[in-house]
């Protein structure tokens, strides 16, 4: 099983309180995932803050552009694969712009680079950016990908569609890796079907292990219709992870959390169908032997990446801490 770990790019007010990313925090965590061994980091994207964040803070958070990110962390890493958990594709207006700036990220890095697409977990900052803008944002997603396919990999691309137009692009490079991997983010089941027919993987989140297991049996389902083979497809989802010897203390610890508040908020958009599950039995928090119990349940339901590890803390010196614990006591006995 591959472990990653979640990477604050924009998450100041989300999910850790403000301020916490600190540019030379942000160097920091990414070396000292390298060193650890994690697969990768996955970050988030965003541009304008949400309406609960400015209700509770008293300052704006810092939100870094995650593509400029990865280049400068890339030319300090040697290792580490940088993926975007998620890349919202409806605040990125051209996407002949953004093809460019992944194949141009993919070479710096050396071929490093992951993609994940989503619709993003809040409308409102949609609509702050896009006003007046009624789009179904799950349609632009999924056009966008067909775009960067086609960019990606033709001579010449032409594409006309409902939300993105561009003809005749001759766009070099194309990006280093042969083929650049493509996960689409979310728990709508519409997400299954845009895997199966387009992604290289699936990126949900917080999901508890009996949902879990029913949607990858679906998407199997999926695949198999699309005439795809589904062991090369990754079921790679995102939970939050708390790992203490004393298992009170991990909730305890977990429960004060802003990352607690974060999945509150989320029980409106990314989580509602989550709304009444318990927040400690549906992620990784606990005992480093419950936690290694439950990932290795999710390895059983056909999990292949603990993707973006999103640790419950509030400080960097406790995500460093909690980044070692879970790769010292954890990852050891989940395997390949």
């Amino acid at each position: 099983m591959i472990v990653s770990v979640g990477f604050p790019t924009g998450m100041e007010g989300l999910t850790y309180p403000i301020p916490f990313s600190e540019t030379q925090a942000l160097l920091a965590i990414a070396q000292h995932a390298e060193a650890l061994g994690y697969h990768s980091i996955w970050g988030n994207d965003h541009m304008t803050t949400q309406h609960y964040v400015q209700a509770e803070f008293g300052r704006p958070p810092r939100f870094w552009e995650i593509l400029l990110t990865y280049a400068w962390l890339a030319s300090q890493t040697c290792s580490l694969r940088f993926g975007t958990g998620i890349l919202v594709l409806p605040m990125r207006r051209d996407i002949v712009v953004t093809a460019k700036q992944l194949i141009t990220l993919d070479h710096l890095s050396g071929g490093r680079l992951e993609l994940g697409v989503g619709v993003g977990a809040y409308r409102e900052e949609f609509e702050a950016l896009l006003p007046d803008d009624k789009r179904h944002r799950g349609d632009i997603v999924e056009e966008g990908v067909r775009a960067l396919r086609l960019l990606f990999t033709q001579d010449r691309a032409s594409y006309d569609g409902a939300f993105y137009r561009f003809r005749d692009v001759q766009l070099y490079p194309k990006p280093l890796q042969e083929k650049l991997p493509i996960y689409f983010g979310g728990n709508n089941v519409n997400q299954l079907r845009r895997t199966a027919t387009l992604g290289d993987g699936w990126l949900p989140a917080g999901l508890p292990l009996q949902r879990i297991a029913a949607d990858i049996v679906h998407l199997r389902e999926l695949c198999e219709a699309e005439g795809r083979d589904f062991t090369e497809i990754a079921v790679a989802p995102q939970y939050i992870a708390l790992v203490d010897h004393d298992h009170d203390r991990a909730v305890e610890r977990f429960s004060g959390s802003q990352m607690h508040k974060h999945l509150v908020s989320l029980t409106r958009s990314t989580l509602k169908e989550q709304a009444g599950i318990s927040m400690v039995d549906a992620n990784l928090v606990g005992t480093p032997a419950e936690v290694v119990e439950k990932c290795l349940a999710l390895k059983a339901a056909g999990v292949t990446h603990l993707l973006g590890l999103y640790f419950a803390v509030n400080t960097v010196a406790e995500l460093l801490d909690q980044m070692s614990l879970f790769a010292e006591e954890v990852v050891p006995h989940l395997g390949s």
